[in-house]
């Protein structure tokens, strides 16, 4: 029976029940006429969670890594400069994926708990004026720390340098779940996963790409086969996939959409903001500190959250797992053994995050943590009452 119970990691989410059963669909023909009936329209309505009207959407079998390496190997070419700011474990990624690939990478390391820092970008690319630096790359939502970085004012800092770098942004567990405004940012790929605020099972990338970082395409030099965006774009442009696609993934992502759009983006992103509120209330009221370091770096998509010292937060969450069979997230690399994580993104409601608070909290008070039980569930039941 704890098979039934939600999961609290900041992705894969929890599926819910209309969901899988659009994925459970027996084996059918990609190459028969009809679809296209289904695969184009997927395509278009993502336009409008990406908030983008000019680029292009494609979606590749693979985890949101795969959209980064996509997004890397058909841009960019050996020896190319391109600056990334390290705050957490995904931007930390990037840069290993990016020095994998040959890249010249310029690094700006930033304590974890901070946010991507515009201005010491606006003062690279300022400096930069033979534009040595084609990409600047950017974590959206930094899920090891809780930090939802401003991509707003990372643009601005771009324009303010006057300043040609593509912005790549890693949208992997922010899109479908907070506001995400591409052509108004100025985003030139976007990279998301059907794991997290689409809610489906793992296994799909979802990119969307501005006409720019596609005349880019054109003069780019790292080897790419599989996730060749002219491969793609080709076979799309008659409704198809150049190889065998993920199926069963499209047809959830067609009615990960409906329900998207039946509740109302600005309503699913208010109900993201209203239940990342209930677990902030609850974190204050046990005396805890999250890792974001200002409110304006909250998360909305799940917290990062400091033990006590003297506590290990693997073995909170450990032991949350095998006495109560629910799963939080662990410490990630400067986070590991001093925070646990509480996702609380995509398919959730406020009486679900409140068992999830509630098991939390008999975990802490099994290990002798400084707490006492109900008291953060109380403080998010509040404000879930009141708000």
């Amino acid at each position: 029976m704890s098979l039934q119970n939600p999961i609290f990691i900041p992705g894969p989410t929890n599926i819910p029940e209309r969901l899988r059963h659009a994925m459970n669909v027996p084996t059918q023909d990609h190459r028969a006429p009809d679809f296209s009936d289904t695969f184009l329209p997927v395509l278009a309505d993502a336009k409008k969670v990406f908030g983008t009207e000019e680029g292009e959407i494609l979606l590749f079998t693979s985890s949101g890594t795969g959209g980064w390496e996509a997004a890397i190997s058909n841009t960019l070419s050996p020896g190319d400069k391109v600056l990334i700011a390290r705050y957490g474990m995904f931007s930390h990624r990037w840069i290993d994926m990016c020095q994998r690939h040959g890249l010249d990478v310029q690094v700006i390391e930033c304590p974890w708990g901070t946010g991507a820092p515009a201005d010491q970008f606006q003062a690279i690319l300022a400096a930069d004026t033979n534009h040595e630096i084609k990409a600047l790359m950017v974590t959206h939502n930094e899920t090891a720390t809780g930090v939802l970085s401003n991509i707003g004012a990372v643009r601005g800092a771009m324009n303010n340098a006057d300043h040609p770098a593509l912005l790549f942004v890693d949208g992997v567990s922010s899109i479908a779940s907070v506001p995400f405004k591409m052509d108004e940012w100025g985003v030139d790929i976007a990279v998301a996963g059907s794991q997290k605020g689409f809610m489906l099972s793992t296994g799909m990338a979802i990119l969307a790409i501005s006409q720019k970082a596609l005349s880019a395409m054109e003069q780019a030099k790292l080897p790419r086969t599989y996730f060749d965006f002219r491969d793609m774009l080709k076979a799309n442009a008659n409704g198809g996939f150049p190889y065998t696609p993920p199926l069963n993934l499209i047809y959830g992502m067609r009615a990960s959409l409906d329900m998207l759009f039946e509740e109302g983006l600005e309503n699913v992103y208010a109900r993201h903001h209203r239940l990342a509120e209930g677990v902030r209330q609850a974190v204050s009221a046990w005396g805890f500190k999250l890792c974001a370091v200002s409110p304006d770096l909250y998360s909305e998509t799940v917290s990062a959250i400091y033990v006590p010292e003297g506590f290990n937060s693997n073995e909170l969450t450990d032991h949350a797992f095998n006495k109560y069979g629910i799963s939080f997230g662990v410490g990630l690399g400067e986070m590991a053994g001093r925070a646990f994580r509480i996702g609380h993104l995509g398919s959730l409601t406020e009486v679900m995050v409140l068992a999830g608070l509630a098991a939390i909290e008999m975990a802490m008070v099994d290990l002798d943590y400084p707490i006492t039980l109900g008291q953060g569930v109380a403080a998010a039941q509040e404000y879930y009452r009141n708000t």
